[in-house]
C-alpha cells in the first residue's frame, strides 16, 4: 500500500507541475504586451493561497502521509506568487491595488489557519481545523471554471478552455483523488473528486464544440492562430493586435 500510496503521489506531482505550469503562455503574453488586458488576476490569488494551505496541510505534524501534497504545493506556490507579481506589474493601477488587497487577504487567512492550528490544537482536531479551511478554498479553485464552461456553452466555441490546461486539471484531481482514498482522507479527497467531476466535463464540452469555431476576429501570422480575446461589448483592438495562443482561463 505504502508503494502504491508513493506512485499515486509522484504521478500526481507530475500532473500538478504541468497544470501550475500551463499560464505561463498567458503570462509571456502579458510581459510581451505589457499589459493585463482582459485577463483576472483573482483566480492566480486563489490558487495561491490554495497552494499555501495544502502545503501546510500536509506537513507531518498536520496531517501524516501527505508530504507529496505538501512538495507539490510549496512548489505551486512560488510558481503562483510569480504569476501574481507579474500581474502586479502590469496590471492598471485599480486592478493592481485590488489584486494586492486580495493578496494581503489570502496572506492574512493563510496565517491565521496555520497559527491557530500550531498553537491551539493538536493531533485530530488540528488535522480537522486545517483540513476545513482547505476544503473551502480548494473547492473555489476547482470551482473557477464554471465560468469558462457557461461561456463554452454560450459561445460553442473553446477558444477560452484551452485544451492541456483542463486535461493536466483532471489528471491531477483523479490523481489526488485516488491518493486521498488511499490515505481514507476526507479533506483530499472531496475537493479533487469535485474538479474530476468539472474536469470530465471540460472534455466532454471540448469533445463536443472544438470543431466549432466562434467568429471571433482571427490574425494568421507565421503560422500561429492568433485570437482577440477581449470581452464581448467591448471596442475591439485593432487587428494588428498580435496575440498568443495562451487563452483566459480561471484556474
Amino acid at each position: 500500500m505504502g508503494l502504491l500510496r508513493f506512485t499515486i503521489g509522484i504521478f500526481g506531482n507530475v500532473t500538478a507541475l504541468l497544470m501550475y505550469l500551463a499560464p505561463t503562455i498567458t503570462f509571456r503574453r502579458i510581459v510581451r504586451s505589457s499589459s493585463t488586458e482582459q485577463f483576472s488576476g483573482v483566480p492566480y490569488v486563489i490558487t495561491l493561497l490554495n497552494c499555501l494551505l495544502y502545503c501546510w496541510y500536509g506537513l507531518p505534524f498536520v496531517s501524516p502521509n501527505n508530504l507529496l501534497l505538501s512538495t507539490i504545493t510549496g512548489i505551486g506556490a512560488v510558481i503562483e506568487f510569480t504569476y501574481v507579481l507579474v500581474f502586479v506589474i502590469y496590471a492598471p493601477k485599480k486592478e493592481r491595488t485590488k489584486i494586492l488587497v486580495l493578496v494581503a487577504l489570502a496572506v492574512t487567512v493563510f496565517s491565521t489557519v496555520a497559527l491557530i492550528s500550531f498553537f491551539v490544537f493538536h493531533g485530530k482536531t488540528r488535522k480537522l481545523f486545517a483540513g476545513v479551511f482547505v476544503d473551502i478554498f480548494a473547492v473555489a479553485m476547482f470551482a473557477s471554471p464554471l465560468s469558462v464552461m457557461r461561456l463554452v456553452i454560450k459561445t460553442e466555441s473553446v477558444e477560452f478552455m484551452p485544451f492541456f490546461l483542463s486535461l493536466f486539471g483532471l489528471l491531477c484531481a483523479v490523481s489526488w483523488s485516488v491518493f486521498g482514498l488511499i490515505n481514507r482522507d476526507p479533506f483530499v479527497i472531496v475537493p479533487n473528486a469535485l474538479g474530476s467531476g468539472l474536469g470530465v466535463a471540460q472534455m466532454f464540452l471540448y469533445a463536443m464544440y472544438h470543431r466549432r469555431k466562434h467568429q471571433h476576429d482571427n490574425v494568421v501570422k507565421d503560422g500561429s492562430l492568433e485570437t482577440d480575446l477581449q470581452m464581448p461589448h467591448e471596442k475591439q483592438r485593432p487587428k494588428t493586435h498580435q496575440l498568443e495562443h495562451g487563452r483566459s482561463q480561471n484556474l
